[in-house]
């Protein structure tokens, strides 16, 4: 099939490659002259496991192309996806005027029947103005041409995106009609052929679900971040309440691990749109903004124990940070907790010394080159001479470090663990102070 992705971000290029895989005849289409540029050259914007290889592969097969030209675009595929992106507006709510240009941009220049499938994040009622929208692109040029409006939103984890989108959990369709549902199933076919993971729903209810899915997993992180901190005044461990709360299937061991906060493009946003939503309709949605609230308290938290264990002397020292990204796998720092903790501490006069497996250019473009923030090449490099380490993403890598190595490169012997990686057992017999989230011993409260 013909198919048109308007937008070359993530969920713009890993729709197009994976669409492209399975045979069709792909074009990406961005305003961004200089992203096209690279991607025409070989090069990919963004990092994700081996979507550069499937880009290349694809492109080298002619099936994937990637233009500027909006013409073109339109003009090609009989499905037209909308992939751009959907920013937090000053008041939570999504920024959709991306959206709707593109909207414009199609209903000024199509010819024939378009499918125009709306996979960007977007807030219930999105289809119904993107439906209005080439509407009245069409009436300016005196023209009435059929078309329709699906919602058919991305369920991709960033790091994992391709497997994702090849082999899905589920494929939602937002279509009202029938016809247009079985193209999106044809389209989809080569996805869903063990078993019909298609589920096909109200325009409405399929926008509703994406901020659904991700507000329930929010939820479940901000609950076991919220039961860390209980778990730390009463004296319990978090990693056994955990297991003990992760072995009833009813809750699984998904999404139930306590940490340093969760960030990200996807999570903050989303809560956020999703309980603007509420308040545009008069209800007063107090769990998303318990969710949000204990969000951002818990990325307070690694300062805090920072601070308390240096009491309060923090100016002139230099801390180890493992991990800049928001989640391991992606160069993504977007509210990070990383962030947070490291303007904390720059605010208060300490260095910090980071290392990233693959976020270091990211890190770079958001904070320039400063005094107090020194990249390095690798973990040990990192640790050496510096006044504590702190694990602030939970990277692969990080899981097995020698400890006694640690302990003789750091000039005080401690650990903050953002994220639970070790065993308190091992970490205190290198003789080091293991200091991480929900396994403190009891505190008065």
């Amino acid at each position: 099939m013909d198919v048109t992705i308007f937008g070359s971000g993530y969920v713009g290029l890993v729709t197009g490659a994976c669409l492209a895989e399975v045979g069709n005849q792909v074009i990406c289409v961005d305003v961004d002259a200089d992203k096209i540029a690279m991607l025409n050259a070989g090069g990919v914007p963004i990092f994700e496991p081996g979507l550069d290889d499937l880009i290349a592969k694809n492109r080298q097969a002619g099936r994937l192309r990637f233009s500027t030209d909006a013409d073109e675009g339109v003009a090609h595929g009989l499905f037209q996806f909308i992939a751009v992106g959907t920013p937090p507006d000053e008041d939570g709510s999504a920024d959709l005027r991306h959206v709707l240009a593109v909207a414009q941009s199609i209903g000024e220049r199509m010819t024939g029947y378009r499918i125009i499938v709306d996979k960007s994040t977007v807030p219930v009622g999105t289809a119904d103005r993107v439906a209005e929208t080439v509407r009245a692109a069409q009436s300016e040029r005196g023209q009435r041409i059929d078309f329709d409006v699906v919602s058919n939103p991305e369920f991709l984890k960033e790091g994992a995106a391709i497997e994702d989108f090849m082999r899905p959990d589920r494929i939602i369709v937002g279509t009202d009609n029938p016809r247009t549902g079985e193209l999106l199933r044809a389209l989809y076919g080569p996805f869903n052929r063990n078993h019909d993971r298609v589920m096909v729903m109200g325009v409405r209810s399929a926008e509703l679900t994406k901020y659904a899915a991700n507000a329930m997993l929010a939820t479940k992180i901000s609950f076991m971040n919220e039961l860390s901190n209980i778990a730390e005044a009463v004296g319990a461990d978090i990693e056994m309440v955990r297991v003990g709360i992760g072995s009833d299937p009813r809750i699984g061991y998904q999404f139930i691990y306590p940490g340093c906060g969760y960030g990200g493009s996807c999570f903050p946003k989303d809560v956020r749109a999703l309980e603007r939503t509420a308040t545009t309709i008069g209800y007063e949605a107090e769990l998303l903004q318990a969710v949000e609230a204990v969000n951002h308290r818990q990325k307070e938290r690694l300062f805090s124990k920072i601070e308390h264990y240096f009491e309060g002397a923090l100016q002139g020292k230099t801390f180890a940070l493992w991990g800049l990204a928001f989640k391991p796998n992606t160069d993504d720092m977007r509210e990070a907790s990383s962030r947070r903790l490291m303007e904390q501490l720059w605010a208060v006069g300490a260095r910090v010394r980071a290392f990233d497996p693959v976020a270091a250019e990211e890190a770079r473009r958001l904070y320039g080159e400063r005094a107090d923030l020194e990249l390095v090449e690798n973990r040990m490099d990192a640790v050496e001479g510096a006044d504590a380490l702190v694990i602030v993403t939970e990277w692969s890598e990080f899981r097995s470090p020698n400890f006694a190595d640690i302990k003789a490169q750091l000039s005080t012997p401690v650990i903050f663990d953002g994220r639970n990686l070790f065993d308190p057992n091992q970490v205190t017999a290198a003789g080091l102070t293991y200091v991480s989230i929900g396994r403190e011993p009891a505190r008065p409260l």
